[in-house]
């Protein structure tokens, strides 16, 4: 399956504490910029629906009560889905980006509220001026919020739905498999049905030394050890 494209705004390369290189994709001022626009629809909505709400209560109290409301809804709206909905907002989620630490690890409590909370000073002058120039100048994209938060906001692609494979038994490999060889097998079951059964037999001939009884019986083989690598069992 061929790997999906990364966009091309940035890549901002990490190491972990283990020691392994990450690569996290992040996301630029436009991409994030419609996220925005996208969640700022919803809240609109939401106000709308408070206000209408508002308007079948009399007195002081419901008028007060709804700006509580709206309060609310603006400062903890990112928040509360920055946590509990892996870190992206509904306009996040739809344009496939989301907020992580700056270590690629899930956006903390602390961190969400922070970045959020300073969002009144990237608002400044006016428009997420000040924002918007300090993401321009960061090699992140990072905005005040960031920066103090020690957050990024990356692009993470839709998970594809695995292939199907085969019908088979999961079998077992009877020797150790380096990562290629995993790789291959799995490739090779994945691929099978749109190969004629000829082709099919050829090509497991090559496992051979692998495998024992006949080519047809290699190819099923093979079909159960992919299934097996992948924990389809």
């Amino acid at each position: 399956m061929a790997a999906q494209r990364q966009p091309l705004d940035s890549i901002r390369s990490i190491e972990t504490p283990e020691g392994v290189d990450m690569a996290l994709p992040v996301a630029g001022p436009v991409v994030r910029g419609l996220a925005w626009s996208i969640d700022q629809l919803v809240r609109t909505a939401v106000y709308l629906a408070l206000a209408v709400g508002g308007n079948t209560m009399a007195g002081d109290a419901a008028e007060g009560l709804l700006y509580i409301a709206i309060f609310v809804v603006e400062w903890f709206y990112p928040v509360v889905f920055e946590l509990w909905a892996d870190g992206a907002t509904p306009g996040k989620k739809a344009l496939s980006i989301a907020v992580v630490h700056a270590d690629g690890t899930p956006v903390g409590a602390s961190a969400s509220v922070l970045r959020n909370l300073l969002r009144a000073a990237d608002f400044l002058p006016m428009a997420y001026l000040v924002g918007f120039i300090a993401m321009v100048t960061d090699r992140s994209f990072r905005r005040l919020g960031d920066l103090a938060g020690g957050t990024v906001v990356i692009h993470r692609p839709k998970r594809q739905p695995l292939p199907p494979l085969p019908v088979a038994t999961p079998i077992a490999p009877a020797v150790r498999l380096s990562l290629d060889e995993q790789r291959a097998i799995i490739a090779f079951a994945e691929r099978s049905p749109g190969w004629t059964e000829d082709r099919q037999r050829e090509l497991a001939d090559l496992a051979a030394p692998l495998l024992d009884g006949a080519a047809d019986e290699r190819v099923t083989k093979l079909h159960g050890m992919a299934r097996w690598l992948l924990g389809r069992r």
